[in-house]
């Protein structure tokens, strides 16, 4: 590392630099630094680095890491002005976020931060960040001036063709089910894609469907179906006041022309990048335009948990047959009682069932569900090799394996859905 404190001309230029109050909270940064550019790089504080701008050693510079934590809010008003800053001198800005709010990461990013990597970092997540901020924007390619007149204008969206084909108009009043597993490896996230899916196939005149990851982390909605993540699920995440359900379907894509999915941003966020009022305007457009809202959830409790199960019709909480999932399942029940949030409407899908003709463990279910007070309201039997085969190749398990017997099942539990949406609204009319 290249000490800059001084402002000393070095003679090897400068390709980066820190911004921090105090880089030795990073540690974690400063061996990522020196792993990607050796000692062409340097360190400095907020009050320095508006100084450092002026200076001939910072004409140099590809970028700027700005670190900063939840001490840091109080010099908000200093670091806004060092992004702004670096932007004016054409400087790639890479946010190094640790326990910062959502408020103030939201204007951070507003102002034109290029890339963003939670602290600590993930492995590899700093390399990717500069790698994907020195590409250079394609350069758009001139149309001949002769056929300038007949040819169609180039699409400007390189997306175009994927968005929903429909125009918001706010007709609908969708039935929000969300899926929140109650434990890692349980199917959570499988469940909510193929049961999204099978309610977008569910009639020959089927409903509108879509489905939201909100797993801003691990989501892997997009995996499941072979979607790319698009900048434009980052934009509106960090910009959602300003949304509308326009916005929010030009940021959906279309799987085979049926389901329509908000997948997870490309790069890891904040669970807590919004708050319950930007989730329930998410939920609340969603709902406006689509029949069924398929919400996948994270694992973790979050501020916007209550948000998402007050304006949902049933909470779908997949589960196994053992011990963590009996403990998740109290914890999770006593917390909702003890906040008076309406736990009746969870919806408990016990994963990899036993087979019928297995007494035993057929035995062990029932004996569970009777120590948890609980009734499972969906039994899915295990999809085998199948299912990891299905996800891995980017298809809902009706298009790879029709005839695996959890696809059957999540297929009925769609059709029963199907059908008793149909029956209210035969009773509202």
């Amino acid at each position: 590392m290249t000490s800059v404190a001084n402002l000393q001309p070095d003679p090897a230029p400068l390709l980066a630099c820190t911004i921090s109050r105090d880089v030795q909270n990073f540690d974690l940064l400063i061996d990522e630094m020196e792993l990607e550019l050796g000692e062409a790089w340097g360190d400095l504080g907020f009050e320095d680095a508006l100084v450092f701008f002026g200076q001939p050693d910072a004409a140099g510079l590809e970028f700027v890491a700005i670190a900063v934590n939840g001490a840091d809010e109080a010099d908000l008003a200093t670091i806004t002005d060092i992004i702004r800053a670096a932007k004016e001198r054409s400087i790639k800005v890479i946010l190094i976020a640790d326990q910062v709010s959502p408020i103030a990461l939201h204007q951070m990013l507003r102002l034109g931060a290029d890339d963003f990597v939670p602290y600590p970092l993930p492995e590899g997540a700093l390399h990717e960040s500069i790698e994907r901020i020195r590409k250079p924007a394609p350069a758009p390619e001139p149309a001949p001036v002769a056929a300038a007149a007949a040819a169609p204008a180039p699409a400007a969206d390189p997306d175009a063709g994927t968005h929903p084909a429909f125009k918001a108009k706010g007709d609908r009043d969708g039935v929000v089910l969300p899926v929140h597993g109650l434990a890692g490896g349980c199917g959570a996230s499988t469940f909510a894609t193929n049961l999204a899916w099978e309610l977008a196939t569910v009639d020959k005149t089927p409903p509108r469907v879509c489905l939201i990851d909100f797993d801003f982390q691990y989501g892997s909605a997009a995996t499941y179906l072979d979607l790319p993540r698009k900048e434009a699920v980052f934009e509106i995440l960090t910009d959602t006041a300003h949304a509308d359900s326009d916005t929010l379907l030009q940021a959906m894509l279309t799987f085979n022309d049926r389901l329509h999915v908000l997948t997870a941003p490309s790069d890891m966020l904040p669970l807590d990048i919004l708050g319950p009022e930007e989730i329930g305007k998410i939920i609340d457009m969603a709902r406006a335009n689509f029949d069924f809202v398929v919400i996948d959830m994270p694992k973790t409790i979050v501020a916007w948990t209550e948000t998402v199960l007050n304006r949902a019709h049933l909470y779908f909480a997949p589960l196994e047959l053992d011990l963590r999932s009996a403990q998740n399942v109290l914890r999770l029940v006593r917390a909702l009682k003890a906040e008076g949030l309406p736990h009746e409407k969870l919806r408990f899908v016990l994963n990899r069932a036993p087979k019928f003709t297995d007494l035993s463990a057929k035995s062990r279910v029932k004996r569970m569900a009777e120590s948890l007070d609980i009734s499972f309201e969906v039994q899915l039997p295990d999809g085998g090799a199948q299912v990891t085969q299905a996800n891995d190749h980017g298809l809902p398990l009706s298009e790879n394996a029709g005839k695996n017997p959890l696809r059957r099942e999540i297929q009925k539990l769609a059709k029963s859905l199907f059908d008793l949406n149909k029956a209210v609204e035969a009773g509202r009319a």
